[in-house]
């Protein structure tokens, strides 16, 4: 994980850096600004419209009943390329736009859906600390009562007032 902020706090804007350099060589720092400009304006609205749908999408979904976690990974991919779009330069905009594209977007939702539910089944995600695997089929005691907090002696804590007496 440190790897991967790494990479993107420090080789990222390397690249960017490197790329607006030699567009802005070649066509002129007028123009290249403005396409930085245009692309982040363009690409805003372009999240918004796809977010609109995928917001709908969620909503058909769970009016049918049916659970929709590619359409709510969508949507977080949705978020991401807003942020890729916003972010000045071109290496980010092309990105964005891979994320943003409904083919790649829908393939890297159910990609990454697939990874988070591996993750949690293994107890490795969301929640794991809540949900212990049991055998389904043990059987549980209704009448157990609960285990009493246990002080450094051993003994049961009990809680309340008392009055020392020297």
């Amino acid at each position: 994980m440190v790897f991967y902020l790494f990479l993107l706090f420090a080789i990222m804007p390397i690249i960017e850096i490197s790329v607006l350099i030699q567009v802005g060589t070649a066509l002129g720092a007028p123009t290249t600004i403005a396409l930085v400009l245009v692309t982040a304006a363009v690409g805003a609205s372009l999240v918004r419209s796809q977010g609109l749908s995928t917001l709908m999408e969620v909503r058909n979904r769970m009016n049918r009943g049916e659970l929709p976690g590619t359409q709510i990974m969508e949507a977080m991919l949705l978020a991401v390329a807003g942020v890729l779009l916003v972010t000045p330069g071109f290496v980010t905009d092309f990105l964005g736009l891979l994320v943003l594209t409904p083919f790649t977007r829908k393939r890297l939702a159910t990609w990454l859906l697939s990874r988070v539910q591996v993750r949690t089944i293994h107890g490795q995600g969301f929640g794991a600390e809540f949900h212990q695997q049991q055998d389904p089929f043990q059987q549980q005691d209704p009448f157990q009562r609960p285990q009493q907090p246990r002080d450094l002696d051993g003994k049961s804590t009990i809680e309340g007032e008392y009055e020392r007496k020297d």
